[in-house]
């Protein structure tokens, strides 16, 4: 007697079948937000101040095409200005941004800001841009010819009152400030754009600086970075990632290496990007010829976060 072939069983959905699949589960919890247009923000791949990146899904739901001029909103009341491109390796709830639109915007890895539509940007008649004092010392020669015609020639870069942005040339980087723009507020620097340098640098105020040490400057550890981050930068930035799941985070991390592996530049790279106050000290302040005075020494220090041996983190 035949029996009936069995219904073919459907296969179920393979989460490792498709690598685009593949998500940061660890940071799911910030994804929670009511609007589309509030998104995570990302490390930036390239080092274009002008750019931002979203995944191609996250621009078509916001109505955004490749090349669009978007104003981004971040924390105490700062926004900006940026050219949006599509980037099929980021996740759709996040946009990636360099270190110099994070500072603009007051926002470091792992906040949230909202992007908004900006399609009325003119061509700007003018713009008044001046140096920051502590970045052009030793520095002689014109600073239009050698840095910013060379940074916005056929770039038609977005500018906004107020904003700071670096600028690399030869073997130095200048930091400038947006003093004024005509149009007010914001404009695109096009070819015709007469940009304006003169007069004194501008005296750092209560700016952070932007040639601070950052994420985007530590390369060639790049599964080291991901599991310190994990490991320091969730508890300080998002301690309720632990608080929901009832772990308690880690009290340290020990870097080993030999001299010149950037253990010490990876610790400066954390504290900058997770606002954490760094501490460095190294091992012949502690160490000393007398019994008990080398453990007094760093008693002393206890709210040290890295200890440095031989000029080391």
């Amino acid at each position: 007697m035949a029996t009936p072939n069995p219904p073919p069983q459907q296969d179920e959905p393979s989460s490792s079948a498709d690598p685009k699949a593949k998500k940061d589960y660890s940071t799911a919890i910030l994804e929670r937000k009511k609007s589309p247009n509030r998104l995570v923000v990302d490390e930036a791949t390239n080092d274009d101040n002008s750019v931002v990146a979203l995944h191609p899904d996250t621009m078509e739901r916001l109505q955004l095409f490749r090349g669009d001029t978007v104003l981004l909103k971040g924390k105490k009341r700062k926004d900006t200005i940026c050219i949006v491109l599509a980037d099929d390796t980021c996740e759709e709830p996040k946009v990636r941004m360099n270190k110099t639109v994070r500072k603009n915007l007051r926002v470091r890895l792992g906040d949230v800001v909202s992007v908004h539509q900006c399609p009325d940007v003119k061509y700007g008649k003018r713009v008044h841009i001046l140096p920051i004092d502590d970045t052009v010392e030793g520095i002689t020669g014109n600073l239009f010819d050698a840095f910013l015609k060379p940074y916005f020639l056929e770039a038609y870069r977005p500018l906004r009152k107020g904003d700071l942005f670096l600028v690399r040339g030869g073997m130095r980087s200048v930091e400038f400030k947006v003093i004024e723009t005509d149009p007010a507020e914001y404009c695109i620097v096009a070819p015709d754009t007469e940009i304006f340098c003169d007069g004194e640098p501008v005296k750092r105020e209560d700016e952070e600086r932007l040639d601070d040490v950052g994420y985007d400057d530590v390369g060639g550890v790049r599964k080291q970075m991901a599991q310190i981050r994990e490991l320091v930068e969730l508890p300080l930035r998002h301690p309720q990632l632990f608080k929901s799941i009832g772990v308690k985070p880690p009290k340290g991390i020990l870097l080993f290496g030999p001299p010149g592996s950037g253990k010490t530049l990876i610790a400066r790279a954390v504290a900058n990007e997770t606002g954490a106050f760094f501490f460095l000290i190294n091992g012949p302040e502690i160490m000393s010829k007398l019994a008990g005075e080398s453990e007094s020494n760093l008693r002393k220090a206890y709210c040290v976060s890295a200890v440095d041996p031989y000029g080391w983190a």
